[in-house]
């Protein structure tokens, strides 16, 4: 098992910047593709970014293509997720979503491919 431990939310302006990290505790975190998710409030949780476990796979929703940026240091358990030109329809609780898989290139992209999860953290963007 693992468990996930998100941070570095907040408030920011129209425009602005934030890096989201997400920590996971265990040895083998090599051996799970992770994914960014976001859910504002009364709407469905979505797909942001996805990375593959060798992390030379990516993927991302039309509305952050461009913007934002999935990474992962794997010496360091942990995924990131930056996010750039953030927009008010950006403010979501964002949550990250942890999946072993098989093959190293394979990406997840849908809440019900993930069994693991953080507690999220808020992202608000201001106009």
């Amino acid at each position: 098992q693992v468990q996930l431990v998100e941070s570095g939310g907040g408030l920011v302006q129209a425009g602005g910047s934030l890096r989201l990290s997400c920590a996971a505790s265990g040895r083998t975190f090599s051996m799970y593709a992770m994914g960014w998710f976001r859910q504002a409030p009364g709407k469905e949780r979505e797909f942001v970014a996805a990375i593959s476990r060798s992390g030379g796979s990516t993927r991302y929703s039309d509305f952050v293509k461009g913007r934002f940026a999935i990474s992962r240091d794997d010496a360091e358990n942990t995924v990131y997720l930056q996010m750039n030109n953030l927009e008010p329809e950006d403010t979501a609780v964002y949550y990250c979503a942890a999946q072993p898989t098989f093959y190293s290139t394979r990406l997840l992209t849908t809440t019900a491919e993930f069994n693991y999860w953080g507690q999220g953290t808020q992202v608000t963007v201001s106009s």
